[in-house]
Parts: C-alpha cells; sequence; structure tokens
C-alpha cells in the first residue's frame, strides 16, 4: 500500500479498518529491500505480527489516530460530466484505493465560480461545484480534506460507462451518517 501520511516504523502498533483489528509491524518491505521505517507517499509492503485480515481499500492507522468511519459525509464536489449530477443516481465513489457503491443524496448549494457566492440548485452541470451530501451503501474511513489530501479526497465513477464524472473533497462527517 501507499503511506498517506506520516510515517510507519518497524515494531509499531496498527489497527486495521475497518475490522479495528491490531497487530504490530515485524518488517517494511520495497523493491530495494527492508526498511525500518516509511513514510508519505512511499508504496510499501507492511508485514504484521500476527494473522489478522487486510484486504484491498482497508486501512491501517495508528490505534490513538482513528479517522472517521462513517456512510455519509458532506462534500465539495466539482463535476465533470456531460450529463448533470442527479441526486438519488447510484454511482462508485472512490476514495484512496477503496471503492464502495453511493450517492450524492442533496445538492445544499452550488458555488458561483465568480463570485463565491452560494446558490440554490437541484443539480450541478459540466465544470460547477457543489456542497453536497454523499450518502454510501457501506462506511468507510476517511479524514476532512483539510487534515489529509490522500484520505480526504474521493472521486466519483459511473457504474454504466466507469468513466470519472466528478471529484470531491470531504469536509465533514455528516450528520445523517451511522457509524
Amino acid at each position: 500500500g501507499t503511506i498517506a501520511s506520516g510515517r510507519i516504523r518497524k515494531g509499531e502498533t496498527v489497527m486495521s479498518l475497518p475490522s479495528r483489528k491490531t497487530s504490530r509491524v515485524k518488517s517494511i518491505v520495497t523493491f530495494d529491500g527492508e526498511l525500518d521505517e516509511a513514510f508519505t507517499p512511499m508504496s510499501v509492503t507492511l508485514t504484521l505480527e500476527d494473522e489478522i485480515d487486510v484486504s484491498r481499500g482497508d486501512m491501517l492507522v495508528r490505534p490513538e489516530n482513528v479517522p472517521t468511519i462513517a456512510d455519509a459525509f458532506d462534500a465539495t464536489i466539482v463535476w465533470m460530466a456531460d450529463d448533470a449530477l442527479t441526486p438519488g443516481k447510484q454511482y462508485y465513489i472512490k476514495q484512496a484505493s477503496k471503492i464502495v457503491s453511493g450517492s450524492i443524496s442533496s445538492i445544499r448549494y452550488r458555488i458561483d465560480v465568480n463570485t463565491l457566492h452560494r446558490q440554490d440548485t437541484e443539480k450541478l452541470a459540466l465544470n460547477e461545484i457543489g456542497r453536497c451530501q454523499v450518502r454510501l451503501n457501506q462506511p468507510i474511513a476517511f479524514d476532512n480534506y483539510r487534515s489529509n489530501h490522500g484520505t480526504g479526497s474521493f472521486i466519483v465513477i459511473d457504474r454504466m460507462t466507469n468513466v470519472t464524472v466528478g471529484a470531491g473533497m470531504i469536509l465533514q462527517q455528516s450528520s445523517a451518517a451511522q457509524k
């Protein structure tokens, strides 16, 4: 995997999300050999002292620094498709290496890029930016974009064409989220 932020050392305790199982780092392996520590944005293989299930898209974190885990969040989204974003349509949401299905459940407002004023709207057209609520079919682990760009950003993928139709920055957990 890729180190999204900070650094990791041999012997440190890590927690796997979403399972919340913990283990210690036994070794840090790269293409060039073993390391004592790794840091952002290195790609590494971590071997753990215990056999815990860590799958593609899962996140390893320090137990004292756990990100938000929820199925809904507020985000700023820039729409990149000719077909307008219409709330309720199902999309794939890719955050880091995790892909889940979900929808943009509501658009709170569109941002006028010239004046930065908020405008009421029911959809976002090509190149428009809006504050939206995203609702996922399963919880993911995330940070707000200001704290961590890697775990606080996502793309929106059309389920029929597999084309990226939007990109977003997570602002905060939505009040509609379930932990």
